[in-house]
């Protein structure tokens, strides 16, 4: 079960920050609690090396990171992959990650100058900003 997602996007993170990013990714899942154990991540950790927790494929190219369909793991959305997306926007100087959910919902996170940009509704929890509340299609909240 869960609600499988298609990311894929580039994002100008530059090489040299990639390890600040890294920590502060697994600093915000540890945060989160649930599954996460930091003792199980390398402690020399890169974004390559949590790419599970954006559920996404990740490649670094230079001072860019890629973003694709993870075909080996359980690309399932869940708040873990928001912390994920939210945790590196302060390393991320520009660049779009978009994602399809498997019901066809899109979305993307714009990032510019280490901020976060949510379009569109998260088809998994329905919300129009990261970590935000529910809201349906017409704009009105659910309480």
């Amino acid at each position: 079960m869960g609600y499988t997602v298609i990311p894929s996007g580039r994002l100008n993170l530059p090489e040299s920050e990639d390890a600040a990013a890294a920590a502060a990714v697994q600093a915000a899942l540890a945060g989160r609690g649930e599954w996460y154990e930091p003792a199980a991540a390398p402690s020399n950790g890169t974004l390559v090396h949590l790419a599970e927790a954006a559920r996404a494929s990740i490649a670094r190219d230079g001072d860019w990171i890629e973003f694709g369909y993870d075909d080996e793991g359980d690309p399932k959305w869940s708040d873990r992959a928001t912390a994920f997306y939210v945790a590196i926007a302060p390393f991320a100087r520009s660049g779009i990650v978009q994602i399809e959910g498997e019901d066809g919902a899109r979305w993307s996170y714009t990032y510019a100058d280490g901020q976060i940009t949510q379009q569109g509704w998260n088809g998994w929890d329905g919300s129009i900003e990261p970590f935000g509340e529910y809201a349906d299609r017409t704009g009105s909240s659910q309480s």
